[in-house]
């Protein structure tokens, strides 16, 4: 077996000698030989696919300890591990950003407007004879779920919707919002894999609205679907974790095609589907009074034009008119589908 020395081995894994032998005192990267008289590491060519390994988790901050049990991994579920560090940084990250703003915010006199929603929620179970669609709307959160068609479909998204309810009743201060709502998803995919019966294995789409203060969290994971009403204007918050939503993102299918297509619903992504933990899209909004949300399921934006969705939001009618008229529009298109929505106004609480 050829060895080279420590200098050698560092310049080719992009470390330095004196890592290498903090890796080597706490057991992470033992080199392959020790000389007994001077002490000097020697180390195997074969260690430098590790070696490496090492210096780029390294280079972006995770802890020697987690390092440790990603090295002891084989290389799926060590970029499944990766993955999962990454989006708990992201969150926490984020929470400690939101933070700083808070202290600025504080230290500097600003005061904080106080807002509140004006919210309404329409159901409707179209032309099926089940319902697999739920929703739910408070002063504090909004969300949706649509259960995957079959047994089950309707306990998973009323598990769904039930694991995140229980966050309107903690008074957590902003920062910690994503911190929340990463933890709920975890919660309502266990809630929906416990539901499952038999042979049946129930999923479900969510997307959820959590608000302190001014300040929004969303959560999606799906294709239920979050728009924002703003100057008039019609904005899309969601991306759909959907096969044809992928196939647009690559290239390989037009967005008029994946409205058409055969599998346009299949999901990538949902609550109690494939091997937790399952991943979730996370971001902070800010909540500004003359905002409108729409919170639906496919049985609405998939039934109905965005334009004719855009001129119900913008019409000026009150929440309750407006979840009337969008599942008018969706019974007038034949109603193919179970529809849930929510239209929630920002508004002024002072």
């Amino acid at each position: 077996m050829r060895l080279i020395t420590i200098g050698a081995f560092a310049r080719a894994a992009g470390l330095t000698p004196k890592a290498l032998r903090h890796y080597d005192e706490c057991g992470l990267l033992t080199p392959a030989a020790v000389d007994p008289e001077s002490g000097y590491r020697y180390y195997d060519p074969a260690q430098l696919e590790t070696a490496r390994l090492i210096a780029e988790l390294r280079r972006v901050g995770v802890p020697l300890a987690t390092i440790r049990t990603i090295c002891a991994l084989d290389a799926p579920a060590a970029a499944e591990a990766i993955a999962e560090y990454w989006q708990r940084v992201t969150v926490e990250n984020a929470a400690r950003a939101r933070v700083a703003a808070l202290l600025v915010e504080h230290l500097s006199g600003r005061a904080t407007m106080s807002v509140t929603f004006n919210y309404a929620t329409a159901a409707d179970a179209g032309a099926r004879d089940t319902t697999e669609d739920a929703v739910h709307a408070g002063d504090r959160l909004l969300a949706v779920a649509d259960g995957v068609r079959g047994p089950g479909g309707a306990a998973a998204s009323a598990a769904a919707i039930d694991a995140v309810t229980t966050l309107e009743l903690t008074d957590a201060p902003a920062a910690e919002l994503l911190t929340m709502l990463a933890g709920a998803v975890a919660e309502a995919d266990r809630a929906v894999r416990a539901a499952a019966t038999g042979d049946a294995r129930p999923a479900t789409t969510l997307t959820a609205l959590l608000r302190s203060g001014t300040q929004l969290a969303l959560l999606h994971i799906g294709d239920t679907r979050a728009y924002l009403v703003r100057g008039g204007e019609l904005f899309r918050l969601t991306a759909d974790h959907t096969w044809v939503q992928s196939q647009v993102d690559r290239g390989a299918l037009s967005p008029a095609e994946a409205g058409a297509h055969p599998d346009r619903a299949l999901l990538v992504r949902a609550l109690g589907a494939g091997e937790p933990p399952v991943e979730a899209d996370l971001a902070l909004r800010t909540a500004v009074p003359g905002d409108r949300y729409l919170l639906c399921s496919d049985g609405l934006w998939a039934v109905v034009a965005q334009a004719e969705i855009t001129a119900v939001l913008t019409a000026g009618d009150d929440p309750a008119r407006a979840v009337e008229r969008l599942v008018g529009l969706v019974r007038a298109a034949g109603a193919p589908d179970n529809v849930v929505c929510v239209v929630a106004d920002v508004v002024d609480a002072g």
